[in-house]
């Protein structure tokens, strides 16, 4: 029996054009002499020599000059321009801030009313040991809030924003997620039967399922200023 060692050079070439392995080796009929030796194609010089010759074989005019224009194009950005808020609901209206003016979002507990206050400060909450002061978006944008009802917010969740070095808790009904859109799908807010959800609404997102006021970050900000400094007000 001839062995892959022994066999010549022009041997292994012409096994290599005609794809033995295809044929009589463990692809083909099985029936080459040198599969008893080497159990499998995959350990034969014939095998090895085909994959030499493909990673040896002559470059085809112009690859090289093909290649370099591929590598040399400037390539799209992979970071698309994109926006990140997070969407919840006040009474029957759907709105949304930007992801990153959220701390968290947590469930209901107890609200510590504060005297003589009223208005969109509904008190102090604790969250994680802290007392954050309780503001009211739907006292703020005129929507029935019902989330606000109770001295103990019994429904829904409290999202903690942060506002510039401050940190406020306000209180909705439910809360959808995290969404990403492109800018381009944003909308020209409409007319609003509540003006003041019209002052404070920069922009209106269509989903699906439904329409979502997207609202002036800043605008709000300034309102929660204004709000804790009367609520720590002496």
């Amino acid at each position: 029996m001839q062995s892959g060692a022994e066999l010549h050079g022009d041997a292994i070439a012409a096994a290599v054009v005609g794809r033995c392995w295809n044929r009589i080796g463990v692809h083909g009929d099985g029936s080459c002499e040198l599969l008893e030796q080497h159990i499998h194609c995959r350990n034969c010089a014939v095998f090895s020599a085909a994959a030499a010759s493909l990673l040896n074989r002559e470059l085809p005019p112009g690859h090289l000059a093909e290649w370099t224009r591929v590598v040399a194009d400037a390539k799209p950005s992979a970071v698309q321009k994109s926006c990140s808020v997070v969407i919840f609901r006040i009474g029957a209206e759907w709105l949304a801030l930007p992801t990153a003016v959220f701390e968290e979002i947590v469930g209901p507990r107890p609200l510590h009313t504060l005297p003589h206050r009223g208005g969109a400060v509904m008190g102090v909450v604790n969250v994680r040991g802290e007392l954050l002061v309780c503001l009211s978006l739907g006292y703020l944008l005129g929507i029935n809030n019902s989330a606000a009802d109770g001295p103990r917010l019994p429904n829904g969740r409290l999202l903690v924003l942060a506002c510039d070095r401050n940190r406020v808790v306000c209180p909705v009904d439910e809360v959808h997620g995290v969404h990403r859109f492109d800018p381009s799908q944003l909308q020209e807010a409409p007319a609003s039967s509540s003006r003041s959800a019209a002052a404070y609404t920069r922009a209106v997102l269509r989903l699906p399922q439904h329409a979502v006021g997207v609202l002036d970050e800043q605008l709000l900000f300034q309102f929660f200023n204004r709000s804790l400094a009367s609520a720590t007000a002496t």
